[in-house]
């Protein structure tokens, strides 16, 4: 499933027009983000967590050349899936 997808199903199941669907999406993803970006976490139940991991720099090697490289240090969002969401889908 895509966004599109995603806006069809939010339209014909909440009956509303494509615009208000795509804007529906559009503010649950958009609010996700800005949480996710002031490093808080965001939690769904039955569904999951959304945090942000925070990874120490490093120092790497270039597999091509042997050379070492310095990797700064990064902050990913991972995701963890949801309990109820994990028996459903193993169903």
């Amino acid at each position: 499933m895509n966004r599109s997808d995603l806006v069809n199903m939010i339209k014909v199941e909440a009956g509303l027009t494509r615009k208000e669907a795509e804007q529906v999406i559009d503010t649950f993803f958009s609010a996700i983000t800005h949480t996710l970006s002031k490093g808080e976490r965001v939690e769904i139940r039955g569904f999951g967590s959304f945090t942000v991991n925070n990874y120490k720099p490093y120092t790497g090697r270039n597999p091509k050349t042997g050379t070492k490289i310095n990797v700064p240090a990064k902050k990913l969002p991972f995701f963890k899936v949801g309990k109820e969401l994990k028996n459903r889908v193993d169903q």
